[in-house]
C-alpha cells in the first residue's frame, strides 16, 4: 500500500534530521566543555574564587541540558528508525515475506485439534502475518486467540474494536514502536511476574526499616560532614571514630538485608526496561478517545480504584533504575562508587522497602494490566492486519447451527496476485463434502483456506473472503499426521489416534467440523476404501459436518449415491503439451486423469491396458 511507502520515506527523512542534530549536538558540548573548563581554570587562577565557583555551577547546569537534550534527540531519531522499520514490515507482510518475522513456533502442539494442520505458527505462518505484538504477554495472547475459539458475544465485541482501531494507523504504529523501544533479549518478563506473586520479605516491618534506614543514613552524613570539618583540630583517628561506628551498624544491617537484595536484582535484573515500555504504551492509551465499548472497558482497567497504571509502573521502574546500579546478584558488574554510597546511605534497604511497599499496593492489579495491555496488543495488531487487507471481510456469526457459507474464499497465506478463490457452502448437520483432485490441484491448500478462515472468523478476525457466514463450531483436523520412529508410532496408528480423538470429541456432543486430508493413507488400498466409506457413514450418523479430500474416486463416488456427501473436485488441463492447473472448485468428481501423464512425464511407460 502507497501509505507505508510514504511512511517510510517520511521517517527515514526524520532519521537523517535527527542524526544532522546529534552531530551538531556532539560538537556543541565538546566546544562548551572546552571553553567552560579554560574560563573556570582563568578564574581560578585570577584568585576569582566566587566567580569561578558560579561559572562552574552555571557550566554544570548547562552542560546536564545539553546532554539531556542530546538524549532527547538521540530517541528521536531512534524512535524515526523503528517506526521506518515498521513500515519496511508492513510491506514485506503485504509481499508474505514473513521469514524475518517471530514464528510463535513454540505456542503449537501436536495434540491441539488444529493447529499443527492449519499453519497457525512456524515458517509462513498465520501468526507471522498477524503478529505486530512487542511483549511476551502480547505474543502470548495472540496465540491464545488462534488456539481457541470464544463466544459469539465475545467475537462481535472484538470486530467493533477491530474496526474502530482499523483507521487509526498513526496510534497503531505508535503504540507499536513505543514497545520495540522496551525489547530486550536479556528480560525475563515471567521472573517479573513471579516477584509480583512472591510474598513480602519483611512482613509488616517496612516502616520500621524506613525510619531505621533513615536514621542511619542521616547519622552517617552527619558523622561524614562532623570528620570533614574537624580534620585538623582533633587527635588523630578521634574524628573519624563516629563516622566509623555508624558505618560499621550500616553495614550490619546491610549484611542482613543481603540475600533479600540479591534475590530482588536476580527476580528484576533486566526488567527496568519492560517496565518503561509498559509505562508509555499504557500512557499513549490512556491519552486515547475510544469509540469501542470494548476498547473503553479495557482503558478503565488502568484506573481502576482510583490507580493510575502507567504512574504506578514508573514508579517501581524508577525503584528498580537506582537499584540497577548494584549490579548483578554476585556483584561483578555494576557502579563500582556503588559499595561506598551503599555503606553510607543505605540504598539496599532504601529500595526494598520501596519495592515491597509498591508490591503490597499493587500485586492485585499488576498482572490484569499487563492482560489489558497485551489484548489491546493483539486487537492492534488485528487492526493492522485489517487494514493491510482491505479486501477481507468480518464474518457474520449467526445463531444456527452447523453453517459455512463463504464467498470468494482465499488462502491468507498466497499473495493477493496468485490467490484463487472460490465459493463454499456448507449446511446442516451430517453436511460432508468430499473433495477430489490429483497431487498439486490444490485439496490441501483448499482445505487449509477452509480451516484458516474459520480460525480467524472464530478469534474475531476479519476473514481472506468477500463475505462470509458462520456458526460458532469447534474445529478438527487430521491431515500431516507423521510417523515416530523413536516412539514406534507409524503414520497409519497416528492416523488411528487422530481419528479417535475426533471420535471421542464428537462423543461429548460439541459442534465440529472437521478436515480430513487422505485418511488411512498408511495402509493398502482396499483397506482405506473400505475405511473411508465407514469412517463416512459413522460420521453422518453422528451429525457432524466437515470436508474429506481423497484420491480415492471410488470412494466419492459410492458415498455420493448413498447420498452421503456432496461432491467437489480440482481438475487440471493439458494446453500445449504442459498441464494446467486452474485450482477452480467444480460440484462434481474428478475427471481429468493428468496423473499418468506426469508419470509419463518422469520417464515411466504407462500400459495402455490392465
Amino acid at each position: 500500500m502507497i501509505i507505508f511507502e510514504e511512511n517510510v520515506q517520511k521517517y527515514r527523512a526524520a532519521s537523517l534530521h535527527w542524526s544532522k542534530v546529534l552531530k551538531k549536538l556532539s560538537l556543541l558540548r565538546i566546544i562548551f566543555f572546552v571553553v567552560s573548563l579554560a574560563l573556570i581554570i582563568y578564574l581560578v587562577q585570577a584568585e576569582l574564587f566566587v566567580a569561578s565557583v558560579s561559572v562552574g555551577l552555571l557550566s554544570l547546569g548547562a552542560f546536564l541540558f545539553l546532554v539531556k537534550r542530546y538524549n532527547q534527540t538521540a530517541y528521536k531519531q531512534q524512535h524515526s528508525d523503528i517506526l521506518q522499520k515498521i513500515n519496511e514490515n508492513e510491506l514485506s507482510l503485504l509481499r508474505l515475506q514473513l521469514s524475518g518475522s517471530a514464528n510463535g513456533q513454540s505456542y503449537t502442539s501436536s495434540s491441539h485439534p488444529y493447529a499443527a494442520d492449519l499453519d497457525l505458527f512456524g515458517q509462513h505462518s498465520l501468526f507471522q502475518l498477524m503478529n505486530r505484538t512487542t511483549t511476551a504477554a502480547g505474543a502470548k495472547t495472540l496465540a491464545k486467540w488462534l488456539l481457541e475459539p470464544v463466544s459469539k458475544n465475545i467475537i462481535r465485541e472484538r470486530q467493533s474494536a477491530i474496526a474502530a482501531l482499523n483507521p487509526q494507523l498513526a496510534w497503531r504504529q505508535e503504540l507499536h514502536a513505543l514497545g520495540l523501544h522496551a525489547v530486550n533479549p536479556k528480560s525475563d518478563p515471567q521472573k517479573l511476574l513471579d516477584w509480583i506473586d512472591k510474598p513480602v520479605q519483611l512482613g509488616n516491618r517496612h516502616t520500621v526499616y524506613f525510619w531505621l534506614s533513615v536514621c542511619l543514613a542521616t547519622s552517617s552524613t552527619l558523622a561524614a560532614i562532623w570528620y570533614t570539618l574537624h580534620l585538623t583540630s582533633l587527635p588523630n583517628g578521634m574524628q573519624l571514630l563516629p563516622f566509623a561506628v555508624i558505618v560499621l551498624f550500616n553495614v550490619g544491617l546491610l549484611y542482613k538485608m543481603k540475600s533479600i537484595a540479591g534475590a530482588l536484582v536476580d527476580d528484576l535484573h533486566e526488567n527496568s526496561k519492560i517496565l518503561g515500555g509498559y509505562f508509555a504504551m499504557i500512557k499513549h492509551i490512556d491519552a486515547e478517545t475510544f469509540q469501542s465499548d470494548k476498547l473503553k472497558i479495557l482503558q478503565a482497567a488502568f484506573t481502576k480504584d482510583k490507580y493510575n497504571a502507567a504512574a504506578e509502573i514508573e514508579r517501581l521502574k524508577q525503584i528498580l533504575d537506582v537499584f540497577q546500579l548494584r549490579g548483578e546478584k554476585n556483584g561483578a558488574m555494576g557502579n563500582q562508587f556503588y559499595p561506598i554510597f551503599n555503606s553510607i546511605w543505605l540504598i539496599d534497604v532504601f529500595c526494598i522497602v520501596q519495592a515491597e511497599r509498591w508490591k503490597l499496593k499493587n500485586k492485585q492489579y499488576f498482572k490484569k494490566w499487563v492482560q489489558v495491555l497485551s489484548e489491546f496488543e493483539v486487537l492492534s495488531s488485528l487492526a493492522g492486519f485489517a487494514y493491510a487487507n482491505p479486501s477481507f471481510a468480518f464474518p457474520e456469526i449467526v445463531d444456527e447451527p452447523y453453517v459455512i457459507d463463504f464467498d470468494r474464499l482465499g488462502h491468507p497465506l498466497i499473495t493477493a496476485e496468485s490467490r484463487v478463490c472460490n465459493d463454499f457452502k456448507l449446511e446442516g448437520a451430517g453436511k460432508m463434502a468430499i473433495i477430489t483432485g490429483s497431487n498439486m490441484a490444490g485439496k490441501s491448500t483448499f482445505l487449509r483456506a477452509v480451516g484458516m478462515n474459520l480460525v480467524l472468523a472464530l478469534m474475531g478476525a476479519p476473514c481472506c473472503a468477500k463475505a462470509a457466514k458462520v456458526s460458532q463450531m469447534v474445529i478438527f483436523s487430521s491431515m500431516r499426521t507423521q510417523d515416530n520412529l523413536e516412539n514406534g508410532v507409524s503414520s497409519f496408528y497416528a492416523e488411528l489416534k487422530r481419528i479417535e480423538e475426533l471420535l471421542a470429541l464428537l462423543s461429548g456432543g460439541a459442534t465440529v467440523f472437521f478436515l480430513l486430508d487422505e485418511v488411512f493413507k498408511g495402509t493398502n488400498s482396499e483397506d482405506k476404501h473400505r475405511g473411508e466409506i465407514s469412517l463416512i457413514t459413522q460420521l453422518k450418523a453422528l451429525n457432524t459436518f466437515g470436508v474429506i479430500a481423497t484420491h480415492d474416486l471410488h470412494t466419492a463416488a459410492l458415498a455420493e449415491k448413498q447420498n452421503l456427501v456432496q461432491n467437489y473436485s480440482f481438475n487440471s488441463e493439458i494446453t500445449d503439451d504442459d498441464i494446467v492447473f486452474n485450482y477452480q472448485l467444480t460440484p462434481s468428481i474428478c475427471k481429468d486423469f493428468n496423473a499418468s501423464e506426469l508419470m509419463k512425464r518422469s520417464g515411466i511407460k504407462i500400459l495402455p491396458d490392465l
